[in-house]
């Protein structure tokens, strides 16, 4: 059996599948690569709810990448000052657009070196493009997705390398279901695998994760 076909990797996929039929990005960003791209800097220690209340108003003023290149850098850090480190966050975006304008004639490059050349954006943010604007293979290492795959099994639940967890779930992920395995780990790190009192007697994961396993079915004996 091929790492790609996993027996772990299988289950968690069908399961978490399941679970959710409709995989979805938490960023609404309404099908704009850019706009994503913006959201993807904001959402760094910030509540996925939040950058999407602050982008309305950000994308109401900055309609595309050529009118926040051009952008104030206090009237941007005004805006996106509830996300945390707005300083940082304004300069990034506008940073952005201004590479994508000069660089890429405003267009979202889909290359994992182009997109890292881009001013704040690392592997996490590069491989949410890759995989939601254009369809590739893409694992997105998270908070959601580094707990719950460590609880699951993929590896030591000590491991919280996200080079080295991106490596193990790409080799043991189909490509085709990468993307939409990684926004079904939010939903579910939501819901369910909670970073503190995972609700593991109501987990559908529970027959085959590691953690449940080890830990809570132990701790009960």
């Amino acid at each position: 059996m091929s790492e790609k076909n996993s027996p772990l990797g299988h289950k968690a996929v069908n399961g978490l599948k399941k679970k959710y039929p409709c995989a979805v990005c938490a960023l609404e960003h309404g099908g704009d690569p850019w706009r994503l791209l913006v959201m993807a800097r904001l959402s760094a220690q910030c509540t996925d709810e939040r950058v999407n209340t602050v982008s309305r108003e950000l994308f109401q003023k900055y309609r595309d990448a050529r009118e926040m290149a051009a952008a104030e850098l206090t009237d941007v850090e005004k805006i996106v000052r509830p996300c945390g480190l707005h300083r940082t966050k304004a300069r990034d975006i506008i940073g952005i657009s201004e590479k994508l304008i000069s660089d890429f004639d405003g267009r979202v490059p889909e290359s994992m070196d182009k997109l890292l050349a881009l001013p704040g954006v690392g592997r996490k943010i590069a491989n949410l493009i890759i995989g939601d604007v254009y369809g590739m293979p893409a694992v997105v290492t998270d908070t959601h997705c580094i707990r719950i795959c460590g609880r699951l099994g993929f590896y030591p639940e000590n491991e919280k390398n996200p080079a080295k967890i991106e490596k193990i779930l790409k080799a043991q992920v189909e490509d085709g279901e990468q993307s939409d395995f990684c926004h079904r780990l939010v939903m579910f790190g939501r819901d369910v695998c909670t970073a503190r009192s995972p609700k593991c007697h109501e987990c559908t994961l529970s027959d085959f994760c590691a953690h449940f396993k080890t830990v809570v079915t132990d701790h009960e004996k």
